[in-house]
């Protein structure tokens, strides 16, 4: 797929103020400084599209981007940052959630994932929550580039074992650098995949 077109629409504090047109949408969230604004930045091949910042936890609204007037590319906010309130945490995981489980055009969830970390029991709670949820996602790997490949390798072998006791399969995953653009391909093509899928099945 080839990114013409990457806009942004607007940021919506609930669910009602989201875009109320039909398009799919691919949402992106992950924890806090995993970078995200990067990843999607590097995928619209748009520098300034989604504002990076060396302070975790900045987007806290959701974000639409309108890509080749087709689909929406969605910004969540991340979670986990422990510095906010309980009360702001608590906002934004309702506004997440609510999102998540009833915005009705909403085709993936890409759920990033630093890969120099070991597992994290938040990513791992949330990706169970996805799947219990029945919700559609798959995992990004990012900053694969701070790695060689081989511990790169490693580090997502050594995921997929964790997942392996909790999964019967293994959800779609890509390995990612907003350095050297890779991965950026293979989402792309799989987000046009589902896009055509649903639009063929559209009446």
């Amino acid at each position: 797929m080839e990114i013409k077109t990457s806009t942004f629409t607007q940021s919506s504090a609930t669910l009602d103020q989201c875009p109320r047109d039909n398009k799919p949408e691919y949402a992106f969230i992950g924890r806090s400084n995993v970078g995200k604004s990067s990843l999607i930045n590097m995928l619209c091949n748009h520098k300034g599209l989604a504002k990076t910042s060396s302070t975790p936890g900045k987007t806290l609204l959701i974000n639409h981007f309108f890509i080749n007037k087709e689909w929406y590319l969605v910004d969540l906010p991340g979670y986990g940052f422990a510095k906010r309130s309980k009360s702001m945490r608590q906002k934004i995981q309702n506004m997440i959630s609510s999102y998540i489980l009833m915005r009705e055009q909403l085709a993936n969830v890409f759920v990033l994932v630093d890969i120099r970390l070991e597992p994290q029991k938040i990513d791992l709670d949330f990706i169970d929550w996805l799947g219990n949820s029945s919700i559609p996602f798959s995992i990004v790997f990012t900053k694969a580039d701070k790695l060689s490949l081989q511990k790169s390798n490693e580090n997502v072998n050594k995921y997929l074992e964790v997942l392996k006791e909790t999964w019967e399969e293994f959800p779609p995953y890509f390995v990612t650098s907003s350095e050297n653009k890779r991965g950026r391909e293979e989402i792309l093509a799989y987000i046009d995949s589902i896009t055509k899928e649903i639009t063929s099945t559209t009446p």
